[in-house]
């Protein structure tokens, strides 16, 4: 999920294994482990020049539980080191330290895998990708009264009972919360199952997620062997069925057969992709496992990668949303999610 999201959980842990010990520190800490797997956006430049490979190297290895279980012990090892001298001499543990870089650090994948992006939780000995697809990458409802409790709790001092509710609070709300999105992901799953029905559409797989923001928006993917149909719906519908149908037509200007890129791209979408051709070097990659989002003449894809030939591989041009008003995409986003 999003970096705020991931410190304040890390956070969290922090404070659960060394709070009574080292206070707000912990917290200090926690997010410190929360964030470390992130760091990977900026480390796969250090590996790599081409934008697809940078991408890529992204939850991946620094996403899965082998690192979480290496890093612990060598971050572990490390600030207990370094913290627990002088006047802190044995105020904290080894194992203290160890047992908080790993909560810090697996919880981290964990959240990603119940997102549409996913992770890849086995690597290097699979690059499975894990995502249950029951929650958008950012989510105020998740985050917000987590946050809130954490900052409630550090007003308090160590050994207060009250620092001790605060983060269980912030811990079951949140988990409720998450937990909801899985009931909400098994009842909308259905329902476009039996909409794909009604319909008529034969259909070889589809994808269901929630809209970016909430989990009240969903949007559905079906692939057939030509095109993809995709549709809406808001459990505040009047009528249990998704709408706003729409045909995308599979377009293939690349194909994973001529180009690795392709295939490693196609791999990352989880088969759900078009690649259509923009001029004579340039091409546009949509990854249609996210929701398109209703610009002012159409429903327009979010998530395009500008691909360009460069000697026998493809490369990718900074991201740019195609929104043209990102306020006007957010007012109609609200206004769907409100129901028909």
């Amino acid at each position: 999920m999003d970096s705020l999201t991931q410190i304040v959980l890390g956070a969290a842990c922090g404070e659960a294994v060394l709070g009574r010990k080292i206070g707000n520190k912990a917290l200090l800490f926690g997010a410190i482990g929360g964030t470390i797997p992130d760091l990977d956006v900026f480390i796969g430049r250090l590996f790599y020049t081409n934008e697809i490979d940078v991408m890529l190297f992204h939850r991946g290895f620094m996403h899965s539980i082998l690192f979480s279980v290496l890093a612990a012990f060598l971050l572990g090892w490390l600030v207990h080191k370094f913290y627990d001298t002088g006047k802190r001499l044995e105020s904290t543990t080894r194992k203290d330290w160890i047992l908080l870089f790993f909560l810090a650090l697996f919880t981290h994948p964990i959240l990603d895998c119940f997102t549409p992006y996913g992770t890849q939780l086995f690597a290097p000995f699979s690059n499975y990708r894990v995502a249950f697809n029951t929650i958008a990458v950012a989510d105020p409802l998740y985050t917000l009264p987590f946050l809130i409790c954490i900052i409630v709790l550090m007003c308090y001092k160590r050994q207060s009972d009250k620092r001790r509710f605060w983060l269980k609070c912030g811990i079951g709300i949140s988990s409720v919360y998450m937990m909801l999105t899985v009931f909400n992901k098994i009842y909308v799953d259905n329902v476009f199952q039996q909409s794909l029905a009604e319909k008529g559409i034969s259909y070889d797989r589809f994808s269901v997620q929630p809209s970016i923001l909430n989990n009240i928006l969903w949007y559905g993917i079906a692939e057939t062997d030509a095109n993809y149909h995709i549709a809406f719906y808001s459990l505040f519908d009047t009528a249990d069925t998704f709408s706003e149908w729409k045909t995308l037509p599979k377009e293939r200007a690349l194909t994973p057969e001529t180009y690795q890129d392709i295939k490693d791209l196609a791999w990352f979408s989880n088969g759900y992709y078009s690649v259509e051709k923009l001029d004579k070097n340039d091409y546009i990659y949509k990854d249609l496992r996210y929701p398109l989002v209703k610009n002012k003449e159409d429903y327009v894809s979010v998530f395009n990668l500008k691909l360009f030939k460069i000697d026998n591989r493809l490369d990718m041009r900074p991201f740019e949303p195609q929104i043209d008003d990102f306020s006007d995409t957010m007012s109609t986003l609200w206004e769907r999610l409100k129901g028909l």
